[in-house]
């Protein structure tokens, strides 16, 4: 896990998205229906990104090869992101969660379903997706474009961007400037910390506010 991944993570959705609305980032945010499996497993790390679609005329065999091909890609160090182009199928399940977990990738989001959810609950893998169920790809779903730019709500998801996704939501920081907000977030939640402080200790909110201009 590389230092700014690291950095990130022990940052906060919240944060994040006041700095980069902040610079004049405004859609950054994943529409709030895509959820954490497991609340409790925050997710960082630099983006690939995934496009697919359903076909129904393809084989089980084409199929199965396409998602395992999607798979072997997938590199290590990164976050998947998964714009699947349908609300259908599972996009994620038991054997591909072990599978990336396995390969040293961070997590992954789809704008799709994911399945098995017991037992990637079990594997401690982070997956965020936006409802469960348990039809499956084969026979269905392809994937068309791998590390291209994709579009999940409102916002353009490159690969090389980063991402942070906790019990808030999904968001997503250009990779361009992942350094550098990665850093004014650090001192966003320092001077949060002062301002928790001041209250703890008597100090009236308005006080404390004018005085540190966070709140």
């Amino acid at each position: 896990m590389s230092t700014l991944t690291e950095r990130l993570l022990a940052c906060y959705s919240g944060a994040v998205h006041d700095v980069l609305r902040g610079r004049g980032h405004e859609n950054v945010v994943l529409p709030p229906q895509i959820r954490p499996l497991d609340p409790s497993l925050k997710l960082a790390g630099p983006v690939w990104t995934v496009s697919g679609h359903i076909d129904r005329t393809l084989t089980r065999h084409e199929t199965l090869l396409g998602w395992t091909r999607l798979l072997s890609k997938a590199p290590s160090g990164h976050v998947v992101v998964c714009q699947p182009h349908n609300h259908e199928v599972a996009l994620m399940g038991e054997l591909s969660s072990e599978t990336l977990k396995h390969k040293g990738v961070l997590g992954y989001v789809v704008d799709g379903g994911c399945r098995d959810t017991e037992f990637i609950l079990d594997q401690k893998f982070p997956v965020y997706c936006s409802f469960l169920t348990p039809a499956d790809i084969v026979g269905r779903w392809i994937a068309d474009r791998f590390g291209e730019p994709v579009n999940i709500g409102t916002v353009t998801i490159c690969s090389g961007d980063y991402l942070l996704a906790d019990r808030d939501g999904v968001v997503i920081i250009p990779g361009d400037i992942a350094q550098e907000v990665v850093q004014e977030t650090e001192q966003t939640m320092q001077t949060e910390n002062k301002v928790r402080t001041a209250i703890l200790s008597g100090v009236d909110p308005v006080d404390a506010y004018e005085r540190y201009g966070k709140f």
